[in-house]
């Protein structure tokens, strides 16, 4: 009995252009020259190099350990020499160089694959241990990194996303069909950490092949296949979730608030390759495709290399090429500089010839139409976002719920005035980013104010309190040595005697005179009283 599907709000169906690349089985490109490792190809902090220039590193060696906080490590795809550790084009449409590690390649290194694992041998914390150090993220483009998402607490459903709805990709279809059995490996080994009550693996219905190989593997397992209709955006986490289980995520919630946690299929093979042979995340595979190059398919290709080299092993026709998008025609980015290496986000490029994906046209005023919340899967008001953020009344926007939008470019497609809509949206975005981040650092700088101040006075205080402290001793040591007898007999010697001097002079001098007296009137002192004689002056 077919699963019941409770569908999402808006979206579209769009011509996919799939054939083009998903009819050819993957191709393996061999190592380029040089590879160029971005610090920075997932969502959070950027990885920290551990090695040097010119230092040899060997096939699956740890050059960048993870940051801080939510990041991932970034090994090296071949065996080679470190070449650079500098700023470099990058695949975002930043166009800000980024911090990379360059490695010039052995090409001709062969690498043997190592013997397999069995995961039953391996406890939970093994299984999760491999997974952090294989620095996988999602391959599906959010880039979070997968080893963050296996919470201890079990989950209701763990959903696999097999959906691929941006036109022109194939990757993920092609991985379906090629190394099913792979995937479901990496399916098991989180249903086995994740604890599941049930684990649904959703695919388009216009992938039939793909439908039929993952359906074989599935069979006598606990993984629910369900054939959901091919609709944009029906890959994005929130509508997929809201399709299956008739539920939204709440403003301000995550999905595995609710007991949901979502994996891509690339990511699944990815994390069954990084138990089964101790593999950590060295490539992935990239559909090119587009007019100006005579072999689109889909390329397992090292991760680093430069994208020049991806499209000229596609065939690339340079008389025939207008721009390079980087994603599907919808949410991906135009690349302006193609020395920019493919990254663990890359899934697809779309090198354009003539009359395909036409430049954008010059915006025009908008009309009202309404088009644009017809199709909006988040339910939003994006005429009303456009108003605000263009004059720049920010906070405006973030009360219609900016922060919901999930950046489809559903709106943008269908608007006859050819505003760049999503552009608004990503801009309103960063601009309340940023102010939340000042907001967050100047209450930081105030607490450390505070402390301090309070640090200050505390200090202050505990001098004053010693100072008086020292104060009180000295009054109490004085007021002791006052009416102590010894200190009293000892302090008093020097004056009875300074006292005693003077007495023995003043007698002296008494004499003296006496016996000068006795000589110059003798008859005086023979009459004088003998009580005279004794008197002292």
């Amino acid at each position: 009995m077919a699963r019941q599907l409770f569908g999402f709000p808006g979206g579209l169906v769009l011509d996919d252009h799939k054939d083009r690349s998903s009819e050819l089985p993957i191709e393996r490109l061999p190592v380029p020259p040089l590879l160029v490792l971005p610090m920075k190809q997932h969502a959070g902090t950027a990885a920290t190099p551990i090695v040097s220039e010119g230092q040899r590193v060997r096939h699956g060696q740890v050059l960048a350990r993870a940051g801080e906080g939510r990041s991932a490590a970034v090994h090296a795809p071949a065996d080679g020499e470190i070449s650079f550790i500098s700023l470099h084009p990058v695949p975002d449409d930043s166009g800000v160089p980024q911090l990379c590690i360059g490695l010039c390649t052995d090409e001709t290194a062969d690498y043997e694959e190592e013997e397999g694992v069995d995961e039953i041998s391996l406890t939970d914390a093994d299984l999760r241990e491999r997974i952090t150090q294989a620095g996988i993220v999602g391959l599906g483009g959010a880039g979070f990194p997968s080893a963050q998402k296996l919470t201890e607490t079990p989950v209701k459903w763990l959903i696999i996303n097999g959906a691929e709805c941006e036109p022109y990709i194939s990757c993920d279809e092609r991985l379906m069909q090629e190394r099913a059995s792979a995937i479901i490996e990496g399916v098991q080994i989180l249903a086995r950490l994740l604890k599941p009550t049930e684990v649904l693996f959703a695919i388009e219905d216009n992938k039939p092949a793909a439908i039929k190989a993952i359906a074989e593997v599935c069979h006598e397992t606990n993984i629910e296949l369900v054939i959901i209709p091919t609709k944009y955006p029906s890959g994005a986490q929130k509508q997929l979730i809201q399709n299956l289980l008739s539920f939204e995520i709440p403003r301000g919630k995550h999905s595995v608030d609710l007991g949901v946690v979502m994996y891509n299929v690339g990511t699944c093979h990815a994390i069954g390759r990084a138990i089964a042979h101790s593999e950590p995340l060295l490539r992935r595979i990239v559909t090119v495709t587009g007019n100006a190059v005579d072999r689109p398919g889909n390329y397992d290709v090292a991760i680093g290399t430069p994208i020049t080299y991806l499209l000229e092993s596609a065939g690339l026709n340079p008389n025939k090429l207008r721009r390079v998008i980087m994603g599907g025609p919808i949410m991906g980015i135009a690349l302006s500089d193609l020395s920019a290496p493919v990254s663990k986000l890359t899934n697809c490029l779309i090198a354009a010839g003539p009359d395909e994906l036409d430049e954008t046209l010059a915006p025009r005023p908008c009309i009202r139409c309404g088009d644009c919340v017809e199709v909006c899967p988040a339910s939003l008001l994006p005429q009303e976002l456009f108003w605000q953020i263009r004059s720049e009344q920010f906070q405006n926007a973030q009360r219609l719920n900016l922060s919901a939008c999930i950046e489809c470019g559903a709106c943008a497609y269908v608007c006859p005035s050819q505003i760049p809509l999503v552009q608004y949206y990503r801009h309103g975005k960063a601009v309340l980013r940023q102010q939340s981040q000042e907001r967050a650092a100047a209450e930081n700088a105030k607490i450390r104010f505070d402390a301090r101040e309070q640090r200050l006075q505390q200090k202050s205080a505990a001098k004053a309190q010693r100072k008086a402290a020292h104060a009180v001793a000295e009054a109490v040591e004085e007021k002791t040595e006052k009416h102590s007898p010894a200190s009293d007999s000892t302090d008093n010697t020097p004056v009875i005697a300074q006292h005693n001097d003077r007495l023995a002079d003043v007698l002296a001098a008494a004499r003296r005179a006496k016996d000068k007296k006795q000589h110059t009137e003798p008859s005086a002192t023979a009459t004088a009283p003998k009580s005279d004689e004794n008197q002292t002056p």
